[in-house]
């Protein structure tokens, strides 16, 4: 059932079609309940079941029987969540949400880019509508337990990430590094180039953000097409994702210029998003960036200096180093990044901004 589509939107009056054949593959189960009869089956109210089916993307059918004992099932142990007072009657809505939000955009990718890619009509002359079927039951339950292989590496490193947090407000406030990147001139792109051209120079950007990201062990928030989101819980792991992005996109000719900003502060997430001004701020950053250059924020560039990837004051690095080199004093920190201040400006709604220049020292 993606989300946005009602449980019930195969053809009923042709039981053989592919659509309900596929659909009664997928699910595992026929169709039993009307919403009404789901909702009284899992022992919740009407009000309550429409509720998580909505959170969950799924359009209201009215009183079609198109539900089966998946979906009692599921909205009995959301509701059994509530009653034993693990979650909150709002808190259990949301998990519907997010859950339903993360895996409809899944599902779309998986089949407008991976199934349609791999039932191309073949040499044998069948459709692609009758290689579909054969091709999803052998792919489902690999794509399913793989599906939960990820999700509890996911849930292990949030979860460690909870627990590091040195108290109870920081789990939902906290102090991250978060990242913007931007490609140069992409509204003029969609112009010139032909959509598929476009899809695939999207498909390499988004690729090689989320790899260069993950890598560096910092986290992807979410893609807008020419604009990444990311964010690390280290000003130094952040400031080593936004050149590495500059540097590997520049050598790519088929890549626009990219510019990123960094911000610093007190971030609040929700459902695997940040929110707040320091989101605003490496948002702005980015919009003023020249391309192929990171800007930063004050305070993260004393963060750096904080921790020592940066020197505080490039004076007194020179000083320092100019001392080691005659002998009159010690070698100074093996720095990182270099930063250099940038003109002050006033940006809406966050008042006057003095940038930092972020490069790699050296």
């Amino acid at each position: 059932m993606p989300a946005g589509d009602p449980p019930g939107a195969v053809d009923e009056g042709d039981e053989n079609s592919i659509a309900v054949r596929l659909e009664q593959l997928i699910l595992g189960a026929d169709r039993r309940y009307t919403p009404f009869q789901a909702a009284r089956s899992a022992g919740v109210s009407m009000d309550l079941a429409a509720r998580f089916w909505r959170a969950m993307g799924f359009a209201d059918i009215g009183q079609v029987k198109a539900l089966t004992e998946a979906d009692v099932l599921a909205l009995r142990r959301l509701a059994g969540l509530v009653e034993a007072g693990l979650l909150s009657e709002a808190m259990a809505v949301q998990v519907a949400r997010s859950t339903g939000q993360t895996t409809a955009r899944l599902a779309d990718w998986q089949i407008d880019s991976f199934l349609e890619g791999l039932t191309e009509p073949q040499d044998s002359g069948l459709t692609r509508t009758e290689i579909t079927y054969p091709l999803v039951e052998l792919l489902l339950p690999e794509l399913e337990e793989f599906l939960v292989y990820v999700w509890r590496r996911q849930l292990a490193a949030a979860t460690g990430r909870v627990v590091r947090a040195q108290d109870d407000v920081e789990m939902v406030d906290r102090r991250l590094a978060v990242g913007f990147a931007d490609l140069v001139g992409f509204t003029r792109l969609t112009r010139r180039l032909e959509e598929e051209e476009l899809g695939e120079l999207v498909e390499a950007f988004e690729t090689t953000c989320s790899d260069l990201v993950a890598a560096h062990g910092g986290r992807l928030i979410k893609t807008l097409g020419d604009e990444v989101l990311f964010s690390a819980d280290d000003a130094g792991i952040a400031a080593e994702i936004g050149l590495r992005l500059i540097e590997t996109m520049s050598h790519d000719e088929t890549m626009p210029e990219l510019r990123v900003g960094i911000a610093f502060g007190t971030v609040t997430t929700r459902m695997g998003d940040v929110f707040g001004t320091t989101v605003n701020l490496a948002s702005r950053l980015t919009s003023i960036a020249p391309k192929d250059t990171v800007l930063v924020d004050e305070a993260f560039a004393e963060e750096l200096g904080r921790i020592g990837d940066a020197p505080v004051s490039e004076a007194d690095a020179a000083a320092a180093e100019k001392a080691a080199e005659e002998g009159t004093g010690e070698a100074p920190p093996s720095y990182r990044f270099a930063l250099q201040p940038m003109w002050q400006r006033p940006v809406r709604g966050l008042g006057v901004v003095e940038p930092w220049l972020l490069t790699r020292r050296g």
